[in-house]
């Protein structure tokens, strides 16, 4: 899988981090989920769940992560600063770096689900 890393500050460490990991619409892409021009009509109420071991849960529209909508930046994280993470943040953590708060920040991600709102 592609790779990114991506500088973003941490606002509950009050730190910058540099983050690596694997775009979160690149893991979309591979699943099958509808991108670029196929994304339309119905599959625009499509939006992504993700959790956390602690049962905390976000929501992104998939247009949001789609980068022929905007460029999100959204990676699904496994090291930061060069090391792996550790047991408190990982073993993968959600990270959207252009957000302006960091709400939808998962540590402990366990899963990502797809889901289409029927017509």
């Amino acid at each position: 899988m592609p790779h990114q890393t991506v500088k973003a500050y941490n606002e509950h460490e009050h730190q910058t981090h540099s983050y690596e990991g694997v775009p979160l619409e690149a893991l979309l892409r591979e699943a099958g989920v509808p991108q670029g021009e196929k994304l339309r009509g119905a599959a625009m109420t499509t939006y992504i769940v993700a959790e956390a071991t602690d049962g905390y849960r976000v929501i992104f529209a998939l247009p949001e992560l789609d980068p022929s909508f905007q460029d999100s930046g959204v990676l699904v994280v496994y090291a930061a600063d060069g090391e792996p993470l550790g047991p408190k943040d990982g073993p993968l953590r959600l990270v959207a770096p252009h957000d302006k708060r960091p709400a939808r920040w998962i540590r402990m991600l366990t899963s990502i689900r797809v889901v289409t709102i029927p017509r």
